[in-house]
């Protein structure tokens, strides 16, 4: 299948070799861009552990992996794929919660006592309230927020290409890039193509909420909220 990846980058080209792995041809047309807002001053802490949900949060801290201190911080991840970047930068002490951001209240509170000081690292928009669930549990949250992400007006040439030529599919990520997609394409004039042909291949439910709303009706749900499931649904 021609499959459309719209991720930002590291991940869209990540995602586009393990497609052509599995036979696809895809096309990387990145409708987000990442910003990094502020890098972390480690002198604010202390912490007890640090909290991510997304991979892209790790550029906000990187410069502190150097420490040694700070690599035998606790990482809590909301997934497999985000442990792996804290690890990559060095870090040691990293779990993973392989689910949602509910996975991961759980892991903190089932791992840590209340009041335990936590370092939530998180973009300008994210979904679910991590910090006022974990707070309820009597845990002190520090919010930094070390990212955002800036969506293109509209459909880069690669991805109105595509989608006039009648793409087989399209991966959606997050709400964010889902919500991208649909304005990019409206702005493009092609909404309603976009929307009729491919196959929306989304991350969860909350993902595909958009796409819902837009009036697609084609799309799959990922078994579970990771990049190995989203890909299955491909074949």
């Amino acid at each position: 299948m021609r499959i459309l990846v719209t991720r930002p980058q590291p991940g869209s080209a990540r995602t586009a070799a393990a497609l052509k792995e599995r036979g696809h041809e895809p096309i990387t047309a990145p409708l987000l861009q990442i910003e990094i807002l502020t890098h972390v001053d480690p002198d604010t802490g202390p912490w007890t552990a640090i909290l991510i949900t997304s991979a892209n949060a790790m550029r906000g801290i990187a410069h502190l992996a150097r420490r040694d201190a700070w690599r035998a911080l606790p990482i809590f991840a909301v997934g497999d794929r985000t442990a792996k970047a804290a690890r990559d930068r060095g870090f040691t002490d990293v779990t993973s919660a392989s689910g949602n951001v509910d996975d991961l209240v759980d892991l903190v509170d089932a791992r840590l006592r209340p009041p335990a000081r936590l370092l939530y690292l998180c973009g300008e928009e994210r979904s679910g309230d991590l910090a006022a669930a974990l707070r309820a549990k009597n845990f002190i949250v520090d919010v930094i927020v070390v990212y955002r992400m800036i969506a293109a007006h509209t459909l880069p040439e690669p991805a109105a290409s595509a989608i006039r030529d009648g793409v087989d599919g399209v991966l959606h990520f997050s709400r964010h890039s889902a919500e991208a997609f649909v304005n990019a394409a409206s702005n493009a004039g092609l909404l309603e193509v976009a929307l009729a042909k491919p196959v929306h291949y989304c991350l969860s439910d909350q993902v595909a909420e958009p796409l819902r709303a837009a009036g697609a009706a084609n799309f799959r749900i990922a078994a579970r909220p990771d990049e190995a499931s989203l890909l299955e649904l491909c074949g």
